[in-house]
């Protein structure tokens, strides 16, 4: 049976149906209200984010997580231990400074030891030179 090219496989060309036309956005006037207005007729009062982490409650609050008051850590010890932290930090920084100043001085040892090497090699050189002559 030959295929004929004028009729299509599954009816008349495609035409899908008009969409009907939309509804209004909303018919809720809640958007026009402002934030608080809308916190206060909703109950939408979120709070600061909490969360548990190894058993201790983390509150978030002006950009920092903090330990709620029901946590394991004083706020003195907090404190003690930010101020041990600093002097061990110092500490650090001293440290260092001594080591770079010993190694310093391990180079400028060094170099005057080779140095001194090499005068006395050509010390010895000239000795060898006069007591041939």
């Amino acid at each position: 049976m030959p295929i004929d090219s004028n009729m299509p496989l599954f009816g008349n060309t495609f035409s899908p149906k008009k969409t009907p036309p939309r509804r209004s956005a909303s018919l809720s006037n809640l958007h026009t209200l402002d934030r608080s207005t809308r916190e206060i007729e909703l109950g939408l009062e979120y709070g600061a984010p909490v969360m548990n982490i190894g058993g201790q409650s983390l509150k978030f609050e002006d950009g920092q997580w903090i330990s709620d008051s029901g946590g394991s850590v004083s706020a003195k010890e907090v404190q003690k231990l930010k101020k041990r932290n600093l002097q061990l930090e110092e500490e650090n920084n001293l440290l260092r400074l001594k080591i770079d100043i010993l190694l310093d001085m391990l180079s400028e040892t060094t170099a005057e030891s080779h140095l001194m090497a090499k005068e006395l090699e050509e010390m010895r050189e000239e000795n060898q030179t006069k007591r041939k002559k």
